[in-house]
């Protein structure tokens, strides 16, 4: 009994949510087809309700006492650092909700199956989170895949969302290939799958016979690449901006940073504590990937004119960054990626907090905002907003004092003390190449000027609010620094544990 019991607590917010889930899902359909009540649209009560299990999973998590132990037979591991990411997801979900919900009801989305979507894909996150062997990365991997396939092409009568969930899927399907014939190639091989036991069983590479070391190589290239391209990490990278640009922008915004959240975690987790052994190898493909995504993430988004592909190459060359975090291979790689990620994040929403609530206005209608040329006129029309704008655009292109700089400082930092010097000088230099087109954007807001308008909804109460949130986070002072690297250092002493 107390077995069961130890193996139900550490999930317990995901049993919350999926017994929620199939309620809400029950309430849609019995209501929304109701001829009594007159078929009434659900998306803004039953969002509400998601808004409402959100923060009650939060406080689940936040209550719990954080136990370090695997559980469900050494599948699924819990400790300090899985409950402070689940913590994370379920924070960035919230804030990213009410952006969604102000989109959904302006672009008139009704189907109320919308939230349930975003609710399993969550659940399949946390699961992600947790996975320690082959079989609950691979299975939690396409539970939150088929989810993505569908949000993707959720704008039926749309042929540019058809297009992304059709790209998606395809390519998508052929990187699951590639994880699960690397992961059959290394059973076969072992007879293992727990990645506990590949940390042990690699432990000494001399006395392994070569052709099983180099199938060992073959079947761990395999799952690395898949990883990558979950990553959209470069060159693997060419499915990201058509899906960006093709889904809705709420959507857009969900898979800016949630599947990277946990895609990088599983990284680490297989790169650093299973198979760090293979460093020889792996180090290599980081190293490449690492360079290619600085590269193609920076110049790609030079001749791009739409704010999605845009914000898609941006997203590439942060990703570059996140892999120069890898290659240091030690207790501060994990410590970096986690403070990068969480000003990613802050840095990602906030944009996005914007752009959702930018429209054009041509007589007499209002169009969502689809390029970059569509701030022209912002400072005029509303300063505040404007001025919030430029503070994360100068965080992400890295301009002190603001998060962006320190962040990529510490990784930088940690990369130099283990002498990766090239691509180190590459990612400066490149920031510097970044800086270029992220103050084009403040140009276009400031001194350019165009016969639309564009305006924001709501006009000035959000974009005050934008302004005090996104000044005090961006800017973190030197106390909400020493916060969050404490945190970053507890959670990574836990991880690395």
């Amino acid at each position: 009994m107390s077995q069961i019991l130890y193996n139900i607590y550490p999930i317990l917010t995901e049993i919350y949510l999926l017994f929620n889930i199939n309620f809400l899902l029950m309430y849609g359909v019995f209501f929304s087809s109701s001829s009594k009540y007159g078929y009434p649209l659900l998306i803004t009560n039953i969002g509400w309700l998601v808004f409402q299990l959100t923060f009650f999973s939060i406080l689940l998590i936040v209550h719990q006492v954080p136990l370090n132990f695997l559980i469900w037979n050494n599948l699924l591991v819990s400790n300090l650092f899985t409950n402070n990411l689940k913590i994370l997801i379920l924070l960035a979900f919230l804030i990213l909700f009410i952006l969604t919900l102000i989109y959904s009801i302006h672009e008139k989305i009704n189907a109320f199956e919308y939230w349930i979507l975003f609710l399993l894909s969550i659940v399949a996150l946390l699961m992600a989170t947790q996975s320690y062997d082959l079989l609950t990365i691979y299975i939690s991997i396409e539970f939150q895949s088929l989810i993505f396939y569908i949000l993707a092409t959720f704008k039926r009568t749309s042929e540019f969302s058809t297009e992304a969930g059709l790209k998606y899927f395809i390519l998508g399907a052929f990187s699951s290939a590639l994880l699960l014939f690397g992961s059959a190639l290394l059973y076969s091989l072992t007879g293992l799958t727990n990645l506990g036991d590949f940390s042990k069983f690699f432990i000494d590479l001399n006395g392994l016979e070569p052709s099983f070391l180099f199938g060992s190589v073959i079947s761990l290239t395999f799952i690395i690449i898949a990883l990558l391209f979950k990553l959209s990490a470069a060159p693997f990278h060419i499915w990201t901006p058509d899906v960006y640009e093709g889904s809705p922008t709420s959507i857009t915004a969900f898979f800016s940073f949630m599947p990277k959240l946990v895609i990088l975690t599983l990284l680490l987790r297989l790169l650093v504590f299973s198979f760090q052994d293979f460093i020889y190898l792996w180090k290599n493909i980081i190293l490449i990937c690492s360079l290619l995504s600085l590269l193609i993430g920076a110049l790609g988004a030079f001749s791009q004119k739409k704010w999605k592909r845009f914000i898609a190459y941006s997203s590439i060359n942060h990703i570059g960054f996140f892999l120069l975090a890898i290659l240091t291979v030690d207790f501060d790689a994990v410590s970096s990626i986690i403070i990068y990620i969480i000003s990613y994040i802050i840095m990602v929403v906030g944009l996005f907090s914007i752009v959702l609530n930018l429209r054009y206005y041509k007589y007499p209608y209002t169009y969502q905002i689809r390029n970059l040329q569509d701030i022209i006129f912002l400072s005029k029309v509303n300063p505040v907003l404007s001025l919030a704008l430029s503070l994360i655009l100068f965080s992400m292109a890295g301009v002190p004092p603001l998060i962006g700089f320190f962040s990529k400082f510490f990784i930088l930092f940690s990369a130099i003390q283990k002498n990766i010097l090239g691509n180190s000088l590459l990612a400066v230099l490149i920031s510097c190449i970044t800086c270029f087109y992220y103050i084009r954007l403040i140009k276009l807001m400031y001194f350019d000027t165009s016969r639309y308008w564009t305006i924001s909804l709501p006009l000035t109460a959000m974009s005050a609010y934008l302004l005090i949130f996104f000044v005090y986070l961006l800017s973190f002072l030197f106390l909400d620094l020493e916060i969050l690297s404490l945190l970053a250092t507890k959670m990574s002493l836990s991880f690395l544990n």
